[in-house]
């Protein structure tokens, strides 16, 4: 059993902490109490890679191996009560590209090759099928339908913000099932914190063409010298805001990777030499 001291963004605890045959992740608790979906963000803790990728890592990077990474993925699909050999695996390259994901993917970049690339999001109306995006300071985004049983899971960096990956996966959402916002329950996942996220004048003036000038100093802060700190969480709370989530159905995480190096992979706290965690969604 680990012992985790999480340093937290927020006095209420949001992410909770779940342990698995010697596995812990985390979850959202409106996710958990839908009795839905099985759902969970990895830690860096629990798998067999080495050197800065330890120890669970889910990316060949940094001179980890194959073979390490795949029994990463079948520790933590076990510990997430998944079949892993229906793992699908996203092909992220900073796009706003939604794949709806059918029985035919299972599996597909885990123990099958993918034939898709520059996927950042994930949809599925297909139970037992569980999707798996990748982060190391990126912002997580899950979605639960339950009024037609539909998830989605999307990988949103600043250019994915920019792009609105939030409100891009609920229009595939509804387009593929039906989906109508105000019924989902949605998540906002570990990522980087406006204190640890420094930004360039290029990357905030992007921001500022997306989103009412009212609104900018909720989502950042300038520095001087053309830099700032820079909101990931809040940009997208207020994209899925936008999109016609509930206030009441959204959940944001309090937990920063930067701030939180020791237990999750953090490419800015490390400068670059880490591992990758990864989320899972996947509808009973």
């Amino acid at each position: 059993m680990y012992k985790i001291q999480w340093n937290r963004r927020d006095t209420r605890p949001i992410l909770q902490e779940r342990q698995a045959e010697g596995i812990p992740y985390l979850v959202y608790t409106h996710l958990e109490e839908s009795s839905l979906v099985r759902h969970g963000f990895s830690t860096r803790l629990g798998g067999v890679s080495t050197g800065c990728c330890a120890s669970m890592n889910l990316s060949v990077r940094d001179g980890d191996t194959q073979e390490n990474v795949t029994e990463n993925y079948r520790r933590l699909a076990h510990a997430l009560g998944v079949d892993p050999e229906r793992l699908v695996l996203s092909a992220q390259t900073h796009t706003t590209n939604v794949r709806r994901v059918t029985e035919a993917d299972a599996g597909k970049g885990y123990c099958r090759e993918r034939d898709y690339t520059d996927v950042d999001g994930l949809i599925t109306n297909v139970p037992g099928l569980t999707l798996v995006t990748h982060y190391a300071d990126c912002v997580p985004l899950f979605f639960l339908d339950p009024v037609h049983r539909a998830i989605g899971l999307s990988h949103s960096g600043w250019r994915g913000t920019v792009g609105r990956m939030g409100q891009v996966t609920l229009t595939a959402m509804a387009e593929a099932f039906g989906t109508h916002p105000e019924d989902v329950l949605a998540a906002i996942g570990p990522s980087i914190c406006r204190d640890c996220y420094e930004v360039s004048e290029d990357v905030a003036e992007a921001f500022r063409g997306i989103f009412p000038e009212i609104v900018w100093p909720e989502i950042m802060d300038e520095k001087g010298g053309g830099k700032y700190q820079l909101d990931l969480w809040a940009a997208n709370r207020q994209i899925l805001l936008d999109a016609g989530i509930q206030a009441k159905n959204l959940q944001v995480t309090d937990l920063c990777t930067a701030c939180n190096a020791r237990w999750l992979f953090s490419h800015r706290a490390s400068g670059g030499h880490r591992g990758t965690l990864g989320a899972f969604l996947c509808l009973k």
